[in-house]
């Protein structure tokens, strides 16, 4: 996501634009943009005067616009939010485009658009385009959330161990603001240089030690059904903490990289990291590739993919979390 990265060097620069939309399925970029901006151009002072936050839902275009054209008190620049801008009407974009065409330099608007990534057609996506930022921004691949955890840790100044980052990945999945919160979580109560390793991640995370997706995709790449079973019992007690759609994404990234692990051609460490799959795990991987052919693979992720659609209510009969997840264990321990 480099745009993100460029917007975010500008704000630390103080190069500010007057207009900012902001938009796409991943609120953790979006949220971040909003805190830097926050950051840099609010202070106790100028809070109570410089400083307005709209919510889509009961902001109308006067409001916004004539907030805008105030002049700041106290601070160099008035800052206008307006979060869930995607509750807004059409006709208020088009309000607001016209001003964005002519934006006033003593004001920044920070429009937040939500779940979806605005109209490139509409007015306003293209006046912002042209007088201001625009930033959308979609969800990493699964591929990518390992690498992601590695380099936010690392910002973080921590040290995480292979195995941590994997079972952090597989217990919290795409979710970057929960992931952000979990490391920040970890920052505070550990050492300087200590190395944060998988006993680290479920103390502090609060992770059972056996009883988690990550050893769950481990007893089944291995054949262990025993061992399968019991975490299913287990995850099944405890659906706040191991939703299942959350457990199914798991199960399908696993799956998913043992298929592309039985058709690479290239078996160098890198391209084992391309897909996700850390030079760490890489003997685990190919010891749970050699049990499936690629036709069994296969058949898993569909059972998978029809087991979410049960549990979302559109593909047969919702019989509850629990039997899903258990047909689906038994479905892929006789393929």
């Amino acid at each position: 996501m480099q745009a993100f990265f460029t917007l975010l060097s500008k704000i630390e620069k103080d190069q500010f634009s007057p207009f900012y939309l902001l938009s796409g399925t991943e609120s953790y970029y979006l949220d971040a943009v909003l805190a830097s901006l926050i950051s840099k151009l609010v202070d106790e002072a100028s809070r109570n005067f410089d400083f307005t936050l709209f919510f889509g839902k009961e902001a109308n275009a006067s409001e916004v616009i004539e907030t805008a054209k105030r002049y700041p008190m106290i601070a160099k620049y008035n800052l206008v939010v307006v979060k869930e801008a995607q509750q807004m009407s059409s006709s208020t974009f088009d309000e607001l485009a016209f001003y964005a065409t002519k934006p006033l330099n003593q004001s920044i608007v920070v429009l937040c658009y939500m779940h979806k990534a605005f109209d490139k057609r509409k007015k306003l996506f293209k006046a912002v385009e042209k007088m201001g930022e625009v930033l959308t921004v979609r969800p990493l691949y699964e591929n990518q959330i390992t690498k992601w955890i590695s380099d936010h840790a690392r910002s973080l100044q921590l040290n995480l161990t292979p195995t941590a980052i994997e079972l952090l990945s597989s217990y919290v999945g795409a979710n970057l603001s929960r992931l952000s919160d979990e490391l920040k979580k970890i920052k505070l109560v550990v050492q300087k240089n200590e190395i944060i390793d998988k006993g680290a991640i479920e103390k502090y995370v609060g992770i059972s030690k056996i009883f988690n997706t990550f050893e769950l995709q481990k007893a089944i790449g291995l054949g262990k059904f025993s061992l399968a079973f019991q975490i299913t019992q287990y995850l099944n007690r405890n659906q706040k903490t191991y939703p299942l759609v959350l457990v199914l994404s798991s199960l399908h990234s696993y799956f998913q990289k043992l298929l592309i692990l039985k058709t690479v051609v290239d078996d160098s460490k890198s391209a084992f990291g391309s897909i996700g799959i850390s030079p760490y795990f890489i003997k685990e991987y190919e010891a749970a590739a050699k049990r499936f052919s690629v036709r069994e693979i296969c058949d898993a992720m569909r059972y998978i993919f029809e087991a979410d659609l049960k549990n979302k209510g559109i593909f047969g009969v919702n019989s509850g979390s629990n039997e899903i997840l258990e047909i689906l264990l038994l479905r892929l321990f006789t393929l």
